[in-house]
Formats: structure tokens, C-alpha cells, sequence
């Protein structure tokens, strides 16, 4: 039998970011998921997509990583660092490589709805279905980060 983990105070506040950001961050992929692939009277969302992935994931992506990485450095773990910590750096780095593209793409397919009514749709699905696949991601990098599977 064993007890909860006692850390220290110090490491309160960090942890509190970390884990702000990735609430955040798997709230506001559900939104851009939502609003990529809703259509109001012909439109394709590109417009708001595009500013919820700057100003929602983007940020929240920011603290999920800077707190995580945070906390990190206070524990100390060093090179053999636990399963689930590999994990989440696995689907963080990859995950800032998609939001990135997921920018780049809703950027694109703005551009094209605002000069043509309607463009850009298929790339607000792609950009859509990569912000679910990120979501799925997420959602089992929380379930690693509290089950600590193989700890």
C-alpha cells in the first residue's frame, strides 16, 4: 500500500499552470473541431477557426508546455524520467507541429472564403479532423498524466 505523492509547495503553482493549459488547450480544440466543421448559410467557419487556434490553442498550448515543462525541471526526474512523462512530451511535440499546420491551414482557407464565398472547405475539414485527432491525443495524455500507467 502506498500513499498519495507529497511534493513540495513550491511546486503548486507550476503544476496549476500545466495543468490550466491543458484544460484549456482540449477545450478550445473541441471548440475549433466545433466551429470547422459547422456551415451557417454557405460559410465555412475559417474566419473564426483560424481565431480560435490563434488566440485560444496557440496560448493555451504555450502554458500547457511552458508549466509542464516547469514542473518537470522541479522534480527532477533527469534522463529516466517515467512512461507516462515520455508520453506526454511525444504528444506535445507533435502536437505543436499540427497546431502549427492547423494555423497555416485555417489561415489559408480564410483568405480563400474571403475572396470567394464559400472556398477554402476542404481545407477547413482537414484542419478540423487534425484539431478531433489532437483532441483524442490529449484526452489520452490526461488519462496518462493522472493514472500513471506503469508507475
Amino acid at each position: 500500500m502506498s500513499l498519495a505523492a507529497v511534493r513540495p509547495d513550491e511546486w503548486n503553482f507550476p503544476l496549476f499552470l500545466h495543468v490550466l493549459g491543458a484544460m484549456l488547450l482540449v477545450g478550445t480544440l473541441l471548440l475549433a473541431g466545433l466551429v470547422l466543421f459547422s456551415r451557417r448559410e454557405g460559410r465555412s467557419g475559417a474566419g473564426l477557426g483560424f481565431r480560435v487556434f490563434l488566440l485560444g490553442v496557440l496560448p493555451s498550448y504555450i502554458l500547457m508546455r511552458v508549466g509542464g515543462q516547469w514542473v518537470e525541471s522541479e522534480e527532477g526526474f533527469g534522463d529516466d524520467g517515467p512512461g507516462w512523462l515520455g508520453f506526454g512530451y511525444i504528444t506535445a511535440d507533435i502536437g505543436a507541429i499540427l497546431i502549427l499546420l492547423c494555423l497555416i491551414i485555417t489561415g489559408i482557407a480564410a483568405r480563400r472564403s474571403a475572396r470567394a464565398e464559400g472556398g477554402g472547405g476542404t481545407l477547413v475539414r482537414v484542419a478540423g479532423g487534425v484539431s478531433y485527432l489532437l483532441l483524442a491525443a490529449y484526452v489520452v495524455a490526461v488519462w496518462a498524466m493522472t493514472a500513471k500507467p506503469g508507475s
